[in-house]
Parts: C-alpha cells; sequence; structure tokens
C-alpha cells in the first residue's frame, strides 16, 4: 500500500494520441513525478492493474479520471478497446499498482501491438523496485540480470536457479514473505553460499536491506518467521576462481618461448585476468633464470 500525503494538484497539459508508461510511487507518494502528475492529469484514460489501488493515487492529487483494469486476467480482452481508444485520437496513460508498468506486470503485448499499428508509445520514468534494491544491496551493480517472480513450486524453482547458476551477474529477483525462507534455502543449495540481500519496504517507514551469506540468511528468516512487506532479493556475481602462481608461470614459460617479456606478460595478463604489474615482475624472473 502507498503511503499517503499532501501534494499540489497539477496542472494538465495537452498530450498527443498514444499510450504513455507511467512509472507510479512503489511507497513513498513523493517519488512520482512532475511529468507522471501532468501526464495522469492530462490522460483521457488511465489503464492500471487495480482500479481501487491507483484510485487511491489519483485521490491523493485530487485527480478524477476514467479507468479502465488491464491485468492478467482481462488483457486479451482489454487491448482490442484500448487500442481503439488511441487510434481515436486519446492519450492512454498506463500503470502499475506501483513501480514502472511492465516489470513483472502485463503490459508488453499491447507495447508490441501499438507499435506495430504505429501508434505512438512513450516512457514516464520513475520508481522502480529492482534498481532501488539493486542501489542498497551493496553488491555489484555494473552487470545484472533481473529475473522478476521464481517458480512457486520447488524442483522448478531449483531448476531455474540452475539456469542462472553461472551467470556472472548479480540476480534480481521478486519473492513473498510466506515463501522468502524456501527460497533462500534453495538459493543456498543451488548458487552456494554467495553473497545477498533481502530489501524490502523500500522507499517506506520500515525499509530494509539485510546482508549476509544465503545460508545465513535462510537461517534468520527461518527462526524469525516471514517478513511483511514487498520483498526484492539480491544476490551477488559466482566468485572469480582464481589462477594459481603456478600455472601463471607455465602459461608465461610457453609464452616467453616466442615471445618478448613486455609481450608474454600482455598476453597472460589479458587471458588470466591477473594485475598486469604482477604478471610483469613474473615474466621478469622467469626471463632473469634463463
Amino acid at each position: 500500500m502507498q503511503e499517503s500525503m499532501n501534494m499540489k494538484k497539477p496542472v494538465p497539459a495537452a498530450l498527443e494520441p498514444g499510450l504513455y508508461l507511467v512509472s507510479t510511487p512503489i511507497g513513498n507518494l513523493r517519488d512520482v513525478t512532475l511529468r507522471a502528475l501532468d501526464v495522469l492529469g492530462a490522460a483521457d484514460l488511465v489503464v492500471c492493474e487495480d482500479t481501487r489501488v491507483t484510485g487511491k493515487l489519483l485521490e491523493a492529487f485530487d485527480l478524477k479520471k476514467k479507468m479502465l483494469p488491464y491485468n492478467d486476467h482481462n488483457a486479451g480482452r482489454q487491448r482490442g478497446p484500448i487500442i481503439e481508444a488511441i487510434s481515436g485520437g486519446q492519450a492512454v496513460a498506463m500503470v502499475s499498482d506501483a513501480g514502472t508498468p511492465l516489470v513483472s506486470d502485463p503490459g508488453f503485448k499491447l507495447v508490441r501491438d501499438c507499435l506495430d499499428l504505429g501508434l505512438t508509445v512513450t516512457s514516464v520514468p520513475g520508481a522502480n523496485a529492482p534498481l532501488a534494491a539493486l542501489q542498497l544491496s551493496g553488491l555489484p551493480s555494473d552487470r545484472f540480470v533481473f529475473l522478476g517472480f521464481l517458480p512457486p513450486k520447488q524442483q522448478a524453482r531449483r531448476t531455474a536457479l540452475q539456469e542462472w547458476a553461472a551467470v556472472k551477474a548479480t540476480l534480481v529477483i521478486f519473492e513473498t514473505g510466506p515463501r522468502l525462507q524456501e527460497s533462500l534455502a534453495d538459493m543456498a543449495d543451488v548458487l552456494g553460499a554467495r553473497t545477498a540481500a533481502v530489501v524490502r519496504e523500500i522507499t517506506k517507514k520500515f525499509e530494509e536491506s539485510r546482508r549476509g551469506l544465503l545460508p545465513h540468511l535462510a537461517a534468520h528468516y527461518e527462526t524469525e518467521g516471514p517478513p511483511k512487506g514487498e520483498i526484492v532479493i539480491v544476490i551477488g556475481p559466482p566468485e572469480e576462481e582464481r589462477v594459481s602462481d603456478e600455472t601463471l608461470e607455465a602459461q608465461l614459460r610457453r609464452a616467453l618461448k616466442s615471445m618478448s617479456v613486455r609481450d608474454a606478460a600482455a598476453f597472460v595478463a589479458q587471458a588470466s585476468g591477473e594485475s598486469k604489474k604482477k604478471i610483469y615482475d613474473m615474466a621478469l624472473n622467469l626471463a632473469d633464470e634463463k
């Protein structure tokens, strides 16, 4: 549930016909963007997952808009009327219950159909739970993969995790409170003792980022029980296997048979990922032995 607070009503501006993908707050209502308020205020129609949830958001900003539900249960039959509205000259704003539309929510087929028909589709970016959790986790953020929700059944969940076990990237996963401990235990079994963070209630009063090794996190929630709130699990990438000095020396000896010290060192450093200075010093020592 989004936390409410008083805000000034936006001033609507005219919009061109099209589909506007509007990000909404994931907790604190002050995270709504000025552009999001402008678009919601000017839109002819607001397409949303749950009219009750979106209705509270609109009410907080004194916006009275026509709403149309669009979710996993009715998306097939709702796409036609939405596309007709846009084709007829209307500006349609699409929101999820919280955060960025299409991220683990329905909507990509609607976007695809609009694009195929040459209709305007634009993004109104804003709050995003996976990216916020990645920021708060303290884990590598240069390369990451968002997996959404894993399968609820254990064997399917383990199979899904196995597919990503060797990927050298941080994994970002949605999970529910009741399934959290079981999921963490499966992650520990399949992925090993990686560093991870359980991030929940992002932007809300009880925001928390609990870091630790996967087995320790699983043990913690087995003892403490399931936490409340929206949850994102962030798992660090697999540890790089360190190449032994003996292996590096063997590679350098082979390279020195046909290369200069500098070229051999550069070649082995690039192949191993080790420090260039370290490899160059090793190459000099090996060359002096000859």
